[in-house]
């Protein structure tokens, strides 16, 4: 009982991730929506990927602009046992697949971290790019394990299930991604805990008196750069396993560019962070691409405003607010928020309209589309669609400007009364 208890949260998320897939289901046909399954699965997989990559860039403070080398090895050594377990060669149950690819990532994760944790900081990251890059070529030219850039292709359906499930369905596929996420960010949040995790954050946080208390910071980045190349190889063979092919994407530099967008989007700075800023890099990647060509502006902008205004992330504005919760006035905010809400929405709408209008001016009509709203069609050459979006944008910043000010000195007076209850108290 007390175990549930503590724990009450995850079983909540656990119970609602089963039952989202629900909402689309066709029960006509009697089936789940690939799509929705597929975008879940992934998001799982990407969950998974980020919270390894926060073991380096948030508990350890080693920014790398290679971590998808861990991610695609990893992959790539889940696919070559899985032909090994569909040739008779050797026997593992499907559902242990994702293991293989932790241990090929472990594995690698040791060999390249003896070579880039010697150094840290800038030097750090550099030589991590390098190692990117270097592997990212190296997938195109060794074909024996890499397989070129068709890339290796494998079959999910080993009928080697300790369940008996064929895994012939996306929605099976996803239970099984769903377990290996729960499983994986249990044992990341433990490691945190333990005396690893401690002194990863003391080399982020003081290099030199961690050092002078008699540990080695490098055994520490090493030890800290294996684990999290085990976890980012357990991402990597549930990719196998939901896309049935590895292909030298996964270890290019825009996979790595994902990790980093959705640690610094959700927040390095708590452990749930990376999870929130996955589903929405996720989601502009799979459902805003398919709605706009100009998908990538928006995912940009939004790291720009968040390196800006946010820097602590989505968990950090969720954090900002835990001291006026503690105090029992967190409704007082309703209000300025919602007299923000209508200026940062005709903003958002301004911005939205004008970045649409010039790229169906370009690309849409490169393509031969047409921009419509509500069926009705745009022409985007005509002078009135630009000045619409463009006084929402104007009047909009100034209408939120002015809001701004009024919301900033409601919530420093929130905050130092929250102060004030929390020091008489």
């Amino acid at each position: 009982m007390n175990l549930l208890r503590r724990h009450w949260l995850w079983l909540l998320v656990l119970v609602v991730l089963l039952a989202f897939p629900f909402l689309f289901y066709d029960w006509s046909k009697g089936r789940h929506s690939g799509f929705v399954l597929t975008l879940m699965s992934e998001i799982g997989v990407m969950a998974i990927f980020a919270l390894s990559y926060n073991m380096l860039m948030g508990q350890a403070g080693l920014l790398s602009f290679g971590h998808a080398v861990l991610f695609g090895l990893g992959a790539y050594c889940a696919a070559h046992v899985v032909n090994l377990v569909k040739s008779g060669t050797i026997w593992l149950p499907t559902e242990l697949v994702p293991l293989a690819g932790g241990f090929g990532g472990l594995l690698f994760g040791y060999v390249f971290g003896w070579l880039v944790t010697k150094q840290r900081a800038t030097a750090f990251a550099m030589i991590t790019m390098g190692l990117g890059e270097l592997v990212s070529a190296a997938a195109l030219m060794f074909m024996a394990f890499f397989g070129g850039e068709g890339g290796i292709s494998v079959d999910r359906v080993m009928d080697t299930s300790m369940f008996g499930v064929k895994y012939t369905s996306p929605w099976q596929v996803y239970c099984l991604v769903l377990a290996w996420a729960f499983i994986a960010a249990a044992l990341m949040r433990l490691q945190t805990q333990t005396p690893l995790g401690s002194i990863a954050n003391a080399t982020r946080d003081n290099f030199e008196r961690a050092q002078f208390v008699g540990y080695d910071p490098r055994v520490v980045r090493l030890m800290q750069f294996a684990l999290s190349g085990f976890f980012a190889g357990i991402g990597g063979g549930l990719y196998v396993l939901i896309y049935e092919i590895v292909t030298f994407d996964t270890v290019s530099a825009a996979k790595s560019a994902n990790a980093l967008l959705a640690v610094y989007i959700g927040g390095a700075g708590g452990f749930f962070g990376p999870v929130l800023g996955t589903i929405v890099v996720v989601l502009l990647q799979s459902g805003v691409s398919l709605l706009s060509n100009a998908w990538l502006l928006y995912v940009g902008v939004l790291f720009i405003v968040m390196v800006m205004y946010a820097p602590g992330g989505l968990i950090g504005l969720i954090f900002m607010h835990l001291p006026i919760w503690r105090a029992g006035r967190l409704r007082e905010l309703w209000l300025p928020y919602a007299r923000a809400f209508p200026p940062a929405l005709l903003v958002l709408l301004g911005f939205v309209l004008m970045v649409e209008l010039a790229s169906f001016t370009t690309i849409g009509a490169a393509q031969g589309k047409t921009f419509t709203i509500g069926g009705t069609t745009i022409d985007t050459t005509a002078p009135l669609p630009w000045l619409i979006a463009l006084a929402a944008l104007v009047l909009g910043a100034l209408w939120l400007r002015r809001e701004a000010r009024g919301f900033r000195l409601r919530w420093d007076e929130l905050m130092e009364g929250a102060r004030r209850q929390e020091a008489m108290s």
